[in-house]
């Protein structure tokens, strides 16, 4: 038997832009799902917003006051988004089973920490859920990377799970590439069970790319538009190989990494190292998207022929850079890469979606993570509710 379900789900990411709002229609036969796209919708952040919320990922400008504030702001905002795309796509709120929201993520902490003679790992989302099923009238949930944490897992990568629910195929493995803030990757090798699924963060994505834009153009552009300034430039390849010599492209997986690692601070300190060494700017930013593409790429290479890739399906703000992708295809002459657009899924909707299928089986108490991505002891049911 199939029933139907309505499911907002609603995704903020590292880049700090705004809110993917994303309604959908699951169809479940017997724990079997397809996810449908109905409507997808955005609320940008505002410049003000954009810059409190950067402030509150750092530890020297965060303050407890603002973070309490944010939160429940963030909730607000949150279910503006919920009105928006409901409104857009003609659907009444009443026939919605559900809105499931990643939240805001303001830090992330996978590596372990001893206090008070605990090990302590934590991961820290805002955007009240609480409000947001107040302000909709709607059952809510959120807070899904916890619980991931708590059974010894890094509470990231969370996609690979619908990764595998939506795209696995019996006759080939696939990559799906999301490159955000961060860039982070689903192996789905070639009739994969969920236990034969890995994904991990490989490290920078857009993050670093628009700090160093931000500075190309003293602060006139937030991003290199269609890649047309790293294009002026030229890549400096003993720079990028001091750059890949970093510690966390080294590392085993399952990894994660943010903007504690990968952020402005960090981005800063090589800028300030490229001035040193003399580079032009419009160069600098072409060997940092360099090392966006090449760590992607190094990391796609290691698994081309065990699990018998063929294709990498690309989502997140970073496929509109066309430098970008023109770079990571160079990188991966052997396989086809290109937009998930191209295998019937939106592809500025993706993680949006993804967070819909998370909070619904969270809802039907559902194991939603996979602990061979996330290095979890065993698989849990991620999320809290908010009736």
């Amino acid at each position: 038997m199939t029933k139907e379900s309505y499911v907002v789900g609603l995704m903020s990411g590292t880049s700090l832009d705004g809110i993917d709002a994303a309604l959908v229609n699951i169809l479940d036969t017997d724990g079997e799902i397809e996810v449908d796209l109905v409507h997808f919708s955005t609320i940008d952040y505002t410049p003000e917003i954009q810059a409190e919320l950067l402030k509150l990922c750092h530890p020297d400008t965060a303050n407890l006051a603002m973070i309490s504030k944010m939160n429940m702001y963030l909730g607000d905002v949150f279910a503006d988004a919920v009105e928006k795309v409901t409104h857009e796509a003609g659907i009444a709120k009443e026939d919605i089973r559900l809105v499931s929201s990643h939240g805001q993520t303001i830090y992330h902490q996978p590596d372990a920490e001893r206090i008070d003679g605990r090990v302590i790992i934590s991961t820290f989302q805002i955007g009240d859920i609480g409000v947001i099923a107040e302000k909709t009238g709607i059952t809510t949930v959120g807070d899904f990377r916890t619980r991931d944490m708590a059974a010894g897992g890094q509470g990231a990568p969370l996609v690979p799970y619908a990764d595998y629910m939506l795209f696995k195929k019996a006759d080939a493995g696939r990559v799906l590439l999301n490159i955000g803030g961060i860039a982070n990757m689903t192996v789905i090798p070639r009739g994969a069970s969920e236990s034969d699924v890995f994904a991990y963060d490989t490290g920078p994505g857009n993050m670093m790319i628009d700090a160093f834009a931000k500075w190309v153009t003293g602060g006139e552009e937030t991003y290199d538009r269609d890649g047309r300034l790293a294009r002026q430039g030229e890549i400096n390849e003993e720079w990028l190989d001091e750059l890949l010599a970093h510690e966390y492209f080294g590392r085993s997986s399952p990894k994660s990494t943010g903007r504690e690692l990968f952020g402005e601070f960090y981005a800063k300190k090589l800028w300030e190292e490229a001035e040193t060494k003399g580079l032009a700017p419009t160069d600098r930013l072409a060997t940092m998207t360099e090392l966006t593409a090449r760590t992607i790429a190094d990391e796609i290479k290691r698994h081309v022929k065990t699990q018998h890739l063929s294709d990498v399906l690309v989502s997140g703000g970073g496929r509109y850079n066309p430098f970008l992708m023109e770079r990571i295809r160079v990188n991966l002459s052997a396989l086809e890469v290109k937009p998930t657009d191209d295998v019937n899924m939106n592809a500025d909707a993706k993680e949006a979606i993804v967070f819909a299928l998370l909070g619904y089986q969270c809802y039907h108490k559902r194991t939603n993570n996979i602990p061979t991505a996330t290095g979890a002891e065993h698989p849990v049911v991620m999320g809290k509710i908010a009736w």
